[in-house]
């Protein structure tokens, strides 16, 4: 087991902090540091794509899961898969597809471990069908604060704590998910251009779940009638069985949208607001207004920055190095429907003080999942990324929050890196139960991270 002292940040790369990081390469080596853990405690942590500090323990130790990776079992009668915690989502896409099984849940990007994955809960663009990872969580094994290896199960209340709970009740060392049986991996997109927010909303749902894989693009940089208007891409399995052998091929090729283009031809200096607005303006105009029919690969649909590593470099590089040190904020919340106005508030305030957001996403939301700290509940989400070196971010930001609070909706605490604790208490409702089960199950506070100190987890 390898041993260093190490500063780490979120992907956001805001509010580094120093830990003594462990590789644990076996289950035994996992349970030596947790039972060895030093004043600060301890806390499991994946590939590090959380945009915030979830993952990161100030003083304390950290344990890098990504050295356990083995794939132990694929069941293709009970269509499961069992693998350890720092297996990553990205791998499973590799292997499962040509074995005509999927991943259940797929969030925006692939470098994330099935650890890291099941302590966010996260969620796909087809969560209104497939709803968050714990719904298809057959077991997990946990390794608890008294150094032994639990396993746990649906239905108890150390399972919806443990899902969602952010690293807080142990460190997860394996999982069994219940697997998707598909055709092939191959999506079928469709896109459509909408001239506002509220043709936005209005083409979302006109659809249905005919296509259950769906997203959108919206333009932050434009205000007036146009505010809001954005970009709808759906999609779905397509049978490999009844396309020519060209389409195969096109179907496997890398794709590469106009709009990335545009982005990495900026000098690195120049994210500033007009130079987001001629993205966004590039990305609306290089949209078709109606197309059917497009084949993508998993990469390509999900993790269209993953499957290219240079633009996504750059696009990091833009995000968090040309604005300054202080790195990237995602703010990600989400509203219930019948606040749709709200959702249209929160888009006016940051186009009107014209934030240069390179991202801004918009998803639906189906029913909530029993994990008490999840995020996603019926409704709309807005994932918005912003350079944090924008002056009176952190109160820009506070007065959002104070906006999405009044709708009944909340922050996503996984994505989450300057939130205030009373802002929590008040979204998550079922906090006080998270906290009297950690403090039952971890009395000397074996798990801590920066976030669950600043917010009082």
């Amino acid at each position: 087991m390898s041993v260093d002292t190490v500063s780490l940040t979120g992907w956001g790369r805001t509010a580094p902090t120093t830990a003594v990081r462990f590789r644990p390469r076996t289950y035994e080596e996992a349970a030596a540091v947790v039972r060895g853990r030093g004043p600060r405690g301890a806390l499991a942590r994946g590939l590090g794509r959380a945009p915030g500090d979830a993952a990161q323990n100030a003083g304390g130790s950290v344990l890098d899961m990504t050295g356990l990776d083995r794939i132990r079992a694929l069941d293709e009668v009970a269509g499961t898969v069992r693998c350890d915690a720092g297996v990553s989502l990205e791998r499973l896409l590799r292997v499962l597809p040509p074995r005509g099984w999927f991943p259940p849940v797929v969030p925006g990007t692939g470098r994330i471990t099935v650890g890291g994955a099941i302590g966010s809960d996260v969620h796909g663009r087809d969560h209104p069908a497939a709803g968050s990872l714990a719904r298809h969580v057959v077991a997990l094994e946990l390794l608890t604060a008294d150094g032994e290896v639990r396993t746990v199960t649906p239905g108890t209340a150390l399972f919806d704590a443990t899902t969602g709970g952010l690293g807080l009740t142990g460190v997860i060392l394996s999982a069994t998910l219940r697997l998707r049986r598909v055709a092939t991996g191959l999506i079928a997109v469709s896109t459509e251009r909408a001239r506002d927010l509220d043709d936005l909303l209005a083409r979302f749902t006109a659809g249905g779940d005919r296509m259950p894989y769906a997203s959108a693009w919206v333009d932050l940089s434009s205000q007036g009638r146009s505010a809001g208007r954005g970009v709808l891409t759906r999609g779905q399995h397509a049978p490999l069985s009844v396309l020519p052998a060209h389409a195969r091929r096109t179907a496997a090729r890398r794709q590469r949208e106009p709009w990335t283009a545009a982005l990495s031809a900026l000098p690195g200096g120049l994210l500033g607001p007009a130079a987001a607005a001629l993205v966004d303006e590039v990305r609306y105009r290089s949209a078709p207004r109606a197309r059917s029919g497009e084949l993508r690969t998993p990469a390509a649909f999900f993790h269209p920055l993953d499957a290219t590593p240079a633009t996504a470099d750059r696009l990091h590089r833009l995000y968090a190095l040309s604005t300054g040190r202080a790195g990237v904020v995602r703010y990600r919340f989400t509203v219930g429907y019948g606040q749709e106005e709200a959702l249209g508030r929160v888009v006016r305030r940051i186009a009107a003080r014209r934030c240069p957001a390179l991202r801004a996403e918009l998803q639906r939301f189906g029913a909530a999942s029993p994990a008490w700290l999840s995020f996603p509940a019926p409704g709309w989400a807005l994932t918005v990324e912003l350079p944090a070196a924008l002056p009176g971010l952190g109160r820009f930001l506070d007065g959002l929050d104070a906006e999405v609070a009044a709708a009944g909706g909340r922050v996503c605490l996984a994505q989450d890196s300057r939130m205030r604790p009373e802002t929590a208490a008040a979204m998550y409702p079922r906090l006080p139960e998270f906290r009297e089960l950690r403090a039952e199950l971890d009395p000397t506070g074996a798990f801590r991270s920066d976030l669950a100190r600043r917010l009082g987890l």
